[in-house]
């Protein structure tokens, strides 16, 4: 871990849980594998709080443990998964994701899920369903058979999935306390269950409650003790918990990310069979592949929403086009069948990759920079006076931008010579950019950045944590008053209680505050496609 992620994965669990949990989180990554013992001795808390904040660990999937070092009768050793920390950055992107394929329902099942770490079916859709119901009209309300239909579509493209059973039955309730188990109690991974995908047979049947106006106050009080109470009770699937399939959201925001530079590139019809080929081999390609698995052009015909003779022709004319394209997305394996087809992920990504890295370089260094990274991307290597022939910049900026860029560790220099003795007037020295070295600088720099916007968010909300609060207070009187029928001159006189420079400083901070979450999205988008492209990098080697 390099003191960058360091530093994020501790911004992000003090966001979301804390400063105890942010301690205990931080010295588990810098320290690798610990006892309870040993945390609590080494971070100098109580035990109690070291408990309860590795409960919290454990129950959102970001700690893992079982036996040490001294085997299954020696104390439990905890270790940070860092990966599933990184994955609170993607929470409004998950959540998003699920409101625009599954509607309001499937957004706040997936909300709620991640809010918690796990939940049981029934409570989940209970939860949702009393939710959706309070939004609701007077008078409607939420079936909870709607909210089951929605979770079994989300558990069948598998965006849902079972948590993966603990190995020891009779130690699950020793998971926080540093005692000899008789084997270890660290769940399997969720894809080797083989009933990972299977939904559980419940009669859940009525409908979501309304929450009572008078409640409103006391409902984020009571929040966690429902929660346990609907836990506790017994019911069809009591024990059956389930979590976020983080993987599966990581394959859609690859296969959109692959759509939509196809779409770019070529144009609408070309993205839609991309999309289709996609589409037909998610649930046979595995997660890491380099290529999906080979299609033939009579199936992508018959699974396009097209099928008129004429467009048949059209077809084959667009699966050429995509072929013979130099961005090497799709590729042919094949004559059978009318063609066998593939969508070269790791060549997609690497594209995408790439001009993710020349694009950052054009913002930072000026067009000039960015034509002399593109060229030595496609000649990979070149003498300075080669640079500056082709680039067709004079030798003087041509010299001043190689050394910038060579500064930045964006471009670098290797040395060829002709001798044993490395003389310089005997010596080739030849630019070149190594794109997997330059993606991994690029994503610890990006890893920066998404901290500095945190700790500027968190900076902006403490300097004017009074006028938040005296705000969120005349929305919570106003709103009672709204649900009790009060009239327009109360509501006036209320309204008034912020004066209008605490109105507008209120919209200046509102502002800005949106810019550094729409900030951090977009920086995460990128981060996102430099892991996935390293990732794949590594596994095809």
């Amino acid at each position: 871990m390099t003191t960058q992620e360091v530093r994020l994965c501790g911004l992000l669990l003090q966001e979301h849980f804390g400063n105890v949990v942010e301690k205990v989180g931080t010295h588990l990554i810098r320290s690798g594998v610990l006892t309870l013992r040993a945390l609590a001795h080494e971070t100098k808390l109580p035990l109690d709080l070291v408990k309860k904040s590795l409960c919290v660990l454990v129950q959102h999937g970001m700690c893992t443990f079982g036996a040490g070092r001294r085997g299954p009768a020696g104390p439990v050793e905890y270790r940070i998964n860092c990966e599933h920390v990184f994955h609170m950055l993607r929470y409004p992107r998950y959540i998003y994701t699920a409101k625009s394929l599954y509607g309001d329902t499937g957004e706040l099942i997936v909300e709620e899920i991640l809010q918690r770490g796990h939940m049981t079916m029934s409570s989940t859709v209970k939860t949702v369903a009393d939710r959706l119901t309070h939004n609701m009209p007077e008078g409607q309300s939420m079936d909870y058979s709607e909210v089951v239909s929605v979770f079994s579509q989300l558990v069948e493209t598998h965006f849902l999935q079972r948590c993966p059973p603990l190995a020891s039955a009779g130690s699950s309730s020793s998971g926080a306390v540093d005692t000899p188990l008789p084997v270890a109690t660290q769940p399997t991974e969720p894809e080797s269950h083989p009933d990972c995908y299977k939904l559980p047979y419940i009669n859940l049947t009525g409908q979501g409650k309304r929450r009572r106006s008078s409640e409103d106050g006391e409902a984020d009080q009571c929040a966690a003790k429902k929660a346990r109470t609907d836990n506790s009770e017994c019911g069809d699937d009591d024990g059956i918990y389930w979590q976020v399939n983080f993987q599966r959201f990581h394959l859609h925001f690859r296969d959109q990310a692959i759509i939509s530079a196809v779409s770019c590139k070529l144009d609408q019809s070309s993205s839609e069979i991309v999309r289709t080929m996609l589409r037909m081999s998610e649930g046979t390609t595995p997660a890491h592949a380099a290529f999906t698995q080979a299609l033939s052009a009579n199936e992508i015909f018959r699974a396009l929403l097209s099928r008129s003779p004429d467009a048949r022709p059209i077809l084959d004319q667009y699966l050429s086009l995509l072929v013979d394209d130099p961005m090497e997305f799709v590729g042919k394996t094949g004559d059978s069948g009318g063609g066998m087809y593939v969508v070269n992920l790791h060549r997609a990504l690497a594209n995408l990759a790439r001009a993710t890295l020349e694009s950052v370089v054009q913002e930072r260094f000026g067009s000039r920079s960015a034509r002399i990274f593109r060229l030595l991307l496609r000649k990979r290597h070149l003498e300075q006076k080669q640079v500056e022939d082709f680039a067709m910049i004079p030798a003087k900026e041509a010299k001043d931008m190689l050394y910038k860029l060579l500064s930045e560790n964006l471009v670098q220099l290797q040395e060829i010579p002709k001798t044993p003795d490395y003389a310089p007037s005997r010596t080739f020295y030849l630019y070149t950019v190594n794109q997997l070295p330059t993606a991994r600088l690029l994503l610890q720099h990006c890893y920066k950045t998404v901290g500095n916007l945190i700790e500027r968010r968190l900076y902006e909300t403490k300097e004017n944590k009074r006028l938040l609060e005296k705000s969120q207070r005349i929305e919570a009187i106003l709103a009672s008053l709204q649900a009790t029928g009060a009239e327009a001159a109360q509501l006036t006189e209320v309204e008034e209680m912020i004066t209008v420079p605490e109105r507008q400083q209120l919209e200046s901070l509102r502002h800005h505050i949106n810019k550094l979450d729409s900030s951090e999205n977009q920086v995460d988008e990128t981060i996102f496609l430099l892991k996935s492209y390293i990732n794949s990098t590594q596994a095809s080697r």
